[in-house]
């Protein structure tokens, strides 16, 4: 069995912490290292990590760098031959680390695998809904408009990889070496993966089991709307300066996605306002999307409005049964996929 090091980001996750390391404990695969990096967090978060006395958890402590900036700090001491990440607020499943890892032996040209993601609240109940990003033949292009991976608690990821893309830096008194670029506070992953992509032959797949617990928080919805689009236009700007003929054939395309994914987000944490201009905006900026992805796009257009307009209790009523046929379509979809793939 090779070596994999889990790194999990501490920030103000009290609430969450002890779940998120215990879903990493009941793991199948039994040979990792859990690094946990205490990013200068102001609450109990640590305190709580340091009542488990597994021999295979590390505590390390730094002042705040931001979630980036601990995810490279876990690299830095990182000993596995693959390497996972693990949001403080989510959860994996126990296979999660078999499969993905199985996945990865199998499979010598993939140097990203990920999971699909099911979603939870903030209290860990399952909302009955999935991620379900595409799975495979990803390309940069694809990269630009979506983020398959969907959440930063999905990939597991070959030691490789992470040697391919580093670079060096001196933002904090001494040179060191990156692998996420800390200048980003949002949009880290989506920024990483394109790097890759574009500057590595590895490839980025996905299998069809929902293996990971992403949950939806929805504290500071519109403040985050507004910086995860501020943050997705520089990453843009950051992949112009390397790869310009990429950016240019499907700029505009590809922030219409992301405008409406945004939306979607919106819809999801009940902000039917902020919703509305965003659909609006996405369709403005390239309506194409309504060609390319139309189911996607005329649902989130539909239920931004009637969210917006109905009253709040003909909306829940309205939105659980278009969820739990949803999320029943979905579940089938996986199971039958997961057939497939086996």
């Amino acid at each position: 069995m090779e070596k994999i090091s889990i790194i999990i980001p501490v920030y103000g996750v009290e609430k969450y912490i002890s779940a998120t390391v215990q879903s990493v404990l009941d793991q199948t695969y039994k040979k990792f290292e859990l690094l946990i990096v205490d990013d200068g967090s102001p609450d109990r978060s640590i305190e709580i990590c340091q009542q488990f006395t597994d021999s295979r958890i590390q505590i390390i402590h730094q002042a705040n760098r931001g979630l980036a900036g601990a995810r490279n700090t876990g690299i830095r001491h990182a000993k596995g031959r693959y390497l996972a990440f693990l949001d403080g607020d989510d959860l994996w499943l126990p296979e999660k680390l078999e499969k993905q890892i199985h996945h990865l032996e199998n499979s010598p040209d993939i140097g990203v695998s990920f999971s699909r993601s099911a979603f939870i609240d903030e209290a860990g109940q399952a909302l009955g809904t999935y991620q379900m990003p595409k799975l495979k033949q990803i390309t940069t292009s694809y990269l630009l408009s979506c983020n398959p991976v969907g959440n930063g608690s999905a990939a597991v990821i070959r030691r490789e990889v992470f040697e391919a893309i580093k670079f060096q830096d001196n933002l904090y008194g001494t040179s060191e070496d990156f692998y996420f670029d800390e200048h980003f506070r949002q949009s880290e992953d989506i920024e990483c993966w394109i790097r890759i992509s574009i500057k590595t032959n590895w490839q980025i797949e996905g299998i069809p089991e929902a293996l990971t617990l992403y949950r939806v928080n929805s504290s500071g919805l519109s403040a985050n709307m507004l910086k995860q689009l501020d943050s997705w236009e520089q990453v843009i700007e950051k992949t112009r300066c390397y790869a310009p003929e990429i950016v240019t054939q499907g700029e505009t395309l590809a922030r219409a996605y992301q405008l409406q994914y945004l939306a979607r987000n919106a819809v999801r944490l009940q902000a039917g306002s902020m919703a509305v201009k965003l659909i609006n905006r996405a369709l403005i900026t390239n309506w194409h999307i309504l060609l390319e992805n139309s189911r996607s796009t005329l649902l989130t257009l539909i239920a931004a409005y009637l969210l917006l307009l109905l009253p709040q209790y003909v909306y829940s009523k309205f939105e659980a049964l278009v969820l739990n046929k949803i999320g029943a379509n979905q579940k089938r979809r996986i199971l039958q996929e997961h057939l497939l793939n086996n």
